[in-house]
């Protein structure tokens, strides 16, 4: 069987000279990453309600255009997982591991918090307690090999086109709105129909 996975790896590594496996972001590139993934989070989410409900909900516990439960799992693959990023049926498990306890205590947190789910998988297959559930992972392990061959070496590319000193203006002014918003939500959470249940 180990056999077996490495010689899927190695063709895996081998067929692939497009894609990087580069090891080290700057702090500011991984906070840019983190807003960039916390966003297309909120797309996803925003736009999948749209098609499926035909409404529009804006999803998540905060106010702002951004999930960051994407961005910490985005980020965290990254930093956490960079040892792994050249064997990939390897980072593949490593991420569905890495984001399914993410995911998991995230929503035991809010919910002990606030006494609802933002989300909530009960009435699928293969799902633990409501928060986590097989499909869900397997697509956060499809993503998060996107994130490290594919995207985060993209974002980092064009973020690299910027000053060090816009880098870090932009991280300051993102930061500090992300912050408002989060004590904001703390006081009053963003709830309702479409967005959480009991």
């Amino acid at each position: 069987m180990r056999a077996a996975v490495t010689y899927v790896e190695n063709i895996l590594v081998t067929h692939r000279p497009a894609l990087s496996c580069r090891q080290d972001y700057s702090v500011s590139s991984l906070v840019l990453m983190f807003f960039t993934f916390s966003g297309i989070g909120w797309l996803w989410e925003v736009g999948l309600h749209l098609v499926v409900d035909g409404m529009f909900f804006n999803r998540g516990f905060m106010v702002g255009p951004w999930l960051p439960i994407y961005g910490t799992g985005g980020v965290l693959i990254l930093v956490l997982l960079k040892k792994w990023r050249s064997r990939p049926l390897l980072s593949f498990g490593l991420i569905v591991l890495l984001c399914g306890t993410v995911e998991y205590f995230a929503g035991l947190f809010l919910e002990t918090m606030f006494g609802v789910r933002w989300w909530n998988y009960s009435d699928m297959l293969f799902q633990i307690q409501g928060r986590v559930c097989l499909e869900g992972l397997l697509l956060f392990g499809t993503g998060g090999l996107f994130i490290i061959y594919i995207a985060a070496p993209a974002l980092d590319g064009q973020f690299s086109r910027l000053s060090v000193s816009r880098k870090r203006l932009l991280c300051v002014i993102l930061c500090a709105l992300f912050a408002a918003d989060l004590v904001r939500s703390f006081l009053s959470p963003n709830m309702g129909p479409g967005i959480t249940s009991l």
